[in-house]
């Protein structure tokens, strides 16, 4: 029989937990896994997953709960994110099929009848962190909970277009911050005001900002004025960025885990970050990057002065995340999936 998988991701965009979910169908192909995976239309996961070998990409509108015949010959679900969880909960109440839920947030889960069930019906649910594993465990103690961080993405490297970012920001030390533009998650709002009181004192500061989200008008007015600040959109070339940058900031104002510090740590660029959720499993305060209290625009511009002066100490985080990081490798985290895996195929 083949090892067949069916992953569940009905996410409207493409983020953190997509990227994840590619990755990790990627691996299981590589490895010899037949896999299906049920997105919703046009999604840009399902569009990105294209020519994965053994897998079949099935499309679906809503309401989801319509099509669970699609996967009622399915040996295991793998849910990744809470409209899927629910989509296998009862494809499991009508077919007792088995799944698997990967939690990717540390927000707050409602305590209520049905999450409750839909979380200890699931065989185990995958936390990403120990702070997602606190707050799953706040709604029921009888949820099983394995954590398995998140994989570093190896992004390829285009030579020329690093070259091409390096020449648009010639001799400037170039900060760089990555993710959705929301400051109710991710706090860029904190790391511009930094950027305001390190204009005039560090000209040759300047700081990039990838990525899309409803508070980009907000913050491109908060920044009017300014030139020291860039917000280059939603990118494909993201490692193109990540190679030109001297440091990372993420002023997170909650994080699951935070993915992408990987791909920055697998550069070798140092980090600054808050530290909230997941963040310290990843960074340790004065070892592999510098951690900040969240919201806190002095700390950030005391930690971005440290770096920026102190280029040993810079170096000596990059090399000591170098140590660590192929603990999250994709082969890595897939290696863990496959051992729950198992004892269903």
């Amino acid at each position: 029989m083949h090892k067949t998988i069916t992953h569940l991701n009905f996410a409207k965009g493409f983020r953190g937990g997509e990227r994840q979910t590619q990755l990790l169908i990627e691996e299981l192909s590589e490895q010899g896994y037949f896999q299906k995976l049920l997105v919703r239309k046009k999604s840009e996961l399902g569009k990105r997953c294209l020519g994965v070998k053994n897998l079949t990409i099935i499309e679906i509108n809503k309401p989801y709960i319509f099509h669970l015949t699609m996967v009622r010959d399915s040996l295991l679900l793998h849910a990744h994110e809470t409209k899927a969880a629910q989509f296998a909960f009862f494809a499991n109440l009508v077919y007792k099929l088995p799944y698997i839920i990967t939690r990717r947030v540390d927000n707050p889960i409602k305590d209520n009848f049905f999450n409750k069930k839909m979380y200890e019906n699931s065989f185990t649910t995958v936390a990403l962190s120990k702070a997602i594993e606190n707050e799953i465990h706040k709604i029921s103690p009888n949820i099983n909970t394995t954590i398995i961080p998140s994989a570093y993405s190896s992004f390829t490297i285009n030579k020329q277009n690093v070259q091409q970012i390096n020449e648009r920001f010639q001799n400037k030390y170039l900060i760089g911050n990555i993710g959705e533009l929301d400051n109710s998650h991710k706090g860029q709002y904190y790391l511009i005001e930094a950027a305001k009181i390190l204009e005039t004192k560090y000209p040759n500061m300047h700081f990039l900002f990838l990525g899309k989200g409803k508070d980009l008008a907000n913050y491109k007015m908060q920044a009017q004025g300014m030139n020291n600040i860039s917000f280059e959109g939603f990118v494909h070339n993201v490692g193109d960025y990540i190679a030109c940058m001297d440091l990372f900031v993420f002023p997170s104002l909650n994080e699951g885990l935070g993915s992408i510090l990987f791909d920055v740590m697998q550069q070798k660029v140092p980090i600054i970050a808050s530290n909230v959720g997941g963040i310290p499993d990843i960074i340790q305060d004065n070892f592999n990057g510098l951690l900040t209290p969240p919201k806190d625009i002095n700390a950030i511009v005391q930690a971005i002065e440290d770096l920026y002066k102190d280029k040993q100490k810079a170096i000596k985080f990059t090399q000591n995340a170098s140590q660590v990081i192929e603990n999250f490798s994709k082969t890595a985290m897939c290696n863990k999936y496959t051992v729950l895996y198992k004892e269903f195929l």
